[in-house]
Formats: C-alpha cells, sequence, structure tokens
C-alpha cells in the first residue's frame, strides 16, 4: 500500500512538474499555430472565392468556419469511400473466367451475336447480354488483339488489350463489368439496360470495321 501511495506521489509530482507543464504547454501551442494556419488558410480560400463575403479572417474565429471545415472532411471521407466502392465493385469478379466451355469458344463471334439475338427475343435479358460480351471477346480474338483462352481471366484480357490500345482497353474494363456482374453476381438485366449494352458493344464494333481511328471515338 506504501508502495502505491508513493508511486501516486511520483506520478502527481511529475505532471505538476515544470518540466512536464512546459511541454504540455509547448504541444498545446503548437496544435493552436497549426489550428490556427489552417483556419486562416481556409478563410483565404473563401475570400477568393467570394470576396462579397466580410472579412475572412473574421469568420477564421468562428463558429461558421468550423462547420465548412467538418462539411469539407466529411465530404473527403465519403469521397473516398465512394471510390474505394467502385475500385472493390471493378475488380470484385475479374478473377473469373468468362468462357465456361469448349463450345462457347467454338462458336464464331457472329454465332453469339445471333444467339443474343434470338434470346433477347425470348426476353432472356442476361444471357443475351453475356453472349454479346463473348462476341466482343472472340472479334477481338479473331484480329488478334488478344488470345482467347478458357482459362484466361478478364483480367488477362484486359491486360492484353491494353499493349494494343489502352483507351480500347478501359472501354473493355467497363463494359465487362455488366457481363460479370451477369454471370457471377447473379444480376437480372432489364430490357432498357440490355438495349443500352446491346448498342455500346455493336457501334464500338461497328467503328472498328470502319477503321482503327473511329473505334476510339
Amino acid at each position: 500500500m506504501k508502495n502505491l501511495d508513493k508511486a501516486k506521489e511520483e506520478i502527481r509530482s511529475i505532471l505538476d512538474g515544470k518540466e512536464y507543464q512546459m511541454y504540455a504547454n509547448e504541444s498545446k501551442s503548437i496544435f493552436t499555430i497549426w489550428w490556427e494556419r489552417a483556419k486562416e488558410w481556409i478563410a483565404n480560400q473563401l475570400e477568393k472565392l467570394f470576396p462579397s463575403l466580410e472579412s475572412a479572417s473574421h469568420a477564421a474565429a468562428g463558429p461558421v468556419l468550423i462547420a465548412i471545415i467538418i462539411a469539407v472532411l466529411a465530404m473527403i471521407v465519403v469521397l473516398t469511400l465512394l471510390l474505394v466502392r467502385v475500385q472493390l465493385r471493378k475488380r470484385k469478379y475479374w478473377d473469373n473466367k468468362p468462357f465456361t466451355s469448349m463450345k462457347e469458344m467454338e462458336w464464331t463471334y457472329q454465332t453469339h451475336l445471333n444467339e443474343a439475338d434470338r434470346l433477347s427475343s425470348l426476353k432472356e435479358y442476361s444471357l443475351s447480354t453475356r453472349h454479346l460480351f463473348l462476341a466482343l471477346l472472340l472479334y477481338f480474338h479473331e484480329k488478334e488483339w488478344l488470345m482467347a483462352r478458357i482459362w484466361k481471366t478478364n483480367w488477362e484480357y484486359y491486360d492484353e488489350l491494353q499493349k494494343v490500345n489502352k483507351e480500347w482497353a478501359e472501354r473493355f474494363f467497363n463494359i465487362a463489368l455488366l457481363f460479370d456482374e451477369v454471370t457471377y453476381g447473379e444480376r437480372i438485366v432489364t430490357k432498357e439496360e440490355y438495349l443500352q449494352y446491346k448498342l455500346q458493344v455493336l457501334e464500338w464494333l461497328r467503328k472498328i470495321e470502319e477503321g482503327p481511328n473511329n473505334a476510339a471515338k
């Protein structure tokens, strides 16, 4: 018990000591300086954006600026979370393989397009979306922009296409998203989504046929 009381006295003595108080005050003063500088900088930016505001230096000491800082920080956090969510969504299914059988690879891209039309007439829009994507993939294979293999993933196809044309690779990336969600995420495609998807695929194929320069537009 005496040892415990002695330890308490020593801790109290340290906390009340001059050196500790100087350190605490110095830390507090550094934080205060940073805070004042941050508020002053934001106040100056507000003054530039909104010249009609009264003195921005007055706002720096008031609750209005603090509210603005909190709002900006909250916005940054929300945007960061959204970006992370988008990236995770993009990569979620990319380790899966688009071709599930040799039969799908043996078809020509035109056969897949015909099958997509047949399925869409039956209102099987999810399956039709799948065949549209496989048609695009096999078309690129015929052009020798990538090598279609049953064991390859969309990520590998994307990497191959990047070596040919980076803009095409990015477009392929976005088109592959819906395919992956339909095939592996069991997403149900609506008629409107399917028609928009079909337009993207067919329009791209048409522009490629017209010439490489048109395909990038």
